[in-house]
Formats: C-alpha cells, sequence, structure tokens
C-alpha cells in the first residue's frame, strides 16, 4: 500500500479559517518558531559558555535584576519552580551564582551573580545582541514595528485566554450561586 504524500506547508499564511492542520495553528508555528530561536541560542551558549539555555536565561535575569528570589527567577525564566532551583544550585556549585540570606526575611534566599557570574553574564549578553541583530536585520523597519506591534497585542490576547481557561465553566459557577443562595 502506498504511502500518502506529506501534506506540503502552504505558501502564505493561512486565515484564522483556513487552519486545516496543526500546521496552520498560529499558536503552533510561533512554538515552532520559539524551539528554533532555542535551538540555536542553546547551541551557541553551550559551545562558548559551558551553559544550558535554562542557566543562560538565570544570568541573564541576574545580570539585569539581581538581587532576585527563586520564585522570581522561576516565574520570569518560565520554569518551574524545580527546574529553577536544579539550574541555580549547578550556577552556585560552579562560583557563578551565589546565594545569600535575604533583607527582609531570613527565609528568604537572595541569589546574585559572582564576580566569574558577571563576566560570564557579559559574554553571553553581547552573544545574545549579536544574535538579535542578525534577526532582526533580516526585516525591514516597517516590519519590525509591525513585528513589535503584533507580539504585544497576541501577548494580550494570550493572558485573555489564559484568564479564560482558568475561569470556571458558566455552569459550574451557576451551579455555585445556587448553592450559595440555597
Amino acid at each position: 500500500m502506498p504511502i500518502p504524500a506529506r501534506r506540503q506547508p502552504s505558501p502564505s499564511a493561512p486565515t484564522p479559517e483556513g487552519a486545516a492542520t496543526i500546521k496552520d495553528l498560529l499558536s503552533y508555528r510561533i512554538h515552532r518558531l520559539a524551539n528554533a530561536l532555542s535551538r540555536g541560542a542553546a547551541l551557541r551558549y553551550r559551545r562558548e559558555f559551558g551553559v544550558s539555555l535554562m542557566e543562560w536565561r538565570i544570568l541573564a535575569l541576574l545580570g539585569g535584576f539581581a538581587p532576585m528570589t527563586l520564585k522570581e527567577l522561576a516565574k520570569e525564566s518560565g520554569l518551574d519552580k524545580s527546574q529553577a532551583s536544579r539550574a541555580v544550585a549547578a550556577l552556585v556549585g560552579r562560583g557563578l551564582v551565589l546565594r545569600e540570606t535575604g533583607r527582609e526575611d531570613a527565609r528568604e534566599v537572595a541569589l546574585r551573580l559572582s564576580a566569574e557570574g558577571r563576566r560570564t553574564c557579559d559574554g553571553l549578553m553581547h552573544a545574545a545582541r549579536e544574535r538579535n541583530a542578525a534577526f532582526l536585520a533580516c526585516l525591514s523597519e516597517q516590519e519590525r514595528a509591525v513585528l513589535d506591534a503584533a507580539i504585544l497585542r497576541l501577548e494580550a490576547e494570550a493572558r485573555r485566554q489564559v484568564a479564560l481557561a482558568a475561569a470556571p465553566p458558566p455552569a459550574a459557577a451557576a451551579r455555585r450561586r445556587r448553592r450559595r443562595e440555597d
């Protein structure tokens, strides 16, 4: 039995009504782009600086916003707390990150870069800026402005969709109201 030919990507971006397969969905296309961007960054940062993508994000965040707690780092980097904790432990073990007792709460741990961590972060940020410039250079000034505006709108819509998904279904909310009224 012959194997069916693979569906080729459509030559232009699909309309909202034209999302025939997962490959036509905007979220899937953005996810694939983000993965490609991350893979390239991960390979370069591992080769040049010996850090993983998670470690790079933590170093960059601490480089710009230290001191930070583990909870703040996890939230800002998009990692769950256990992933962030393992990455921070590895960075502390390599002498790139320092743990200090929190100023306002002794139970809290404040994280910041060591001198070696600062040097590594500076090199990483230089490499990241080079990559960023290369990506932006393939777009015209007008395309960059449109992209920036589109990203802001998509982020706002994504937050709205999260809120909708987190809200109880209308029927469940109505049942709860009826129970409270009884």
